[in-house]
């Protein structure tokens, strides 16, 4: 049976903004980060991370530091006894300054392709699954992908919600993660 899944964005939903990440040093969970994802595996979702991640293409940081700083998350949440099941990113975009990376692709939000790359690999439900994030972008990839999404006002979240997008309707719009994954697991 496929598993039904919760796709959160990393910059502003799992960590604090910090721009185009590009150092260890500056990744900072929020205060309810392992709570939340700990609730949701023990909720048995599979818990799924879907990243755009042009500063690749842009030249400001390598793919392989995409990997460290996931690896870094990764090490940061087992502190806790919290897990992300998956990982996915697109390194694209199509003003990149890196030939290999500069492209139109269905990979980067609000295109579903890490969704539906991650349903694949891992036998996921999206219809019967979520996605969070701080942006338009995450709600459209969740809603292109047939998953149901939902708006954080954490990140660029706030700013985000102020200035909406023709027929973009989030599911729920709710403060932070935490908030997020209260209704996840109050949904049939």
């Amino acid at each position: 049976m496929k598993r039904r899944a919760v796709v959160l964005d990393r910059d502003g939903t799992l960590i604090e903004e910090a721009g185009y990440l590009d150092q260890l040093d500056r990744i900072e969970l929020y205060p309810y980060t392992i709570d939340a994802l700990r609730m949701l595996n023990r909720g048995g979702f599979a818990v799924i991370v879907a990243t755009n991640q042009s500063g690749v293409a842009r030249g400001l940081f390598d793919e392989s530091f995409v990997g460290e700083a996931h690896r870094h998350i990764d090490a940061l949440l087992a502190t806790g006894g919290a897990r992300i099941d998956g990982w996915y990113h697109c390194p694209h975009h199509p003003k990149g300054i890196r030939d290999e990376y500069r492209q139109e692709c269905s990979c980067r939000k609000p295109l579903p392709g890490l969704l539906q790359r991650a349903a694949a690999d891992l036998d996921l439900d999206l219809p019967r699954s979520f996605a969070v994030g701080d942006r338009w972008h995450d709600v459209e990839a969740a809603t292109a992908a047939g998953a149901q999404g939902i708006l954080v006002r954490t990140g660029y979240g706030r700013m985000q919600e102020a200035s909406r997008v023709p027929g973009v309707v989030p599911a729920a719009r709710v403060e932070n993660l935490i908030e997020a994954v209260s209704w996840i697991l109050r949904q049939p």
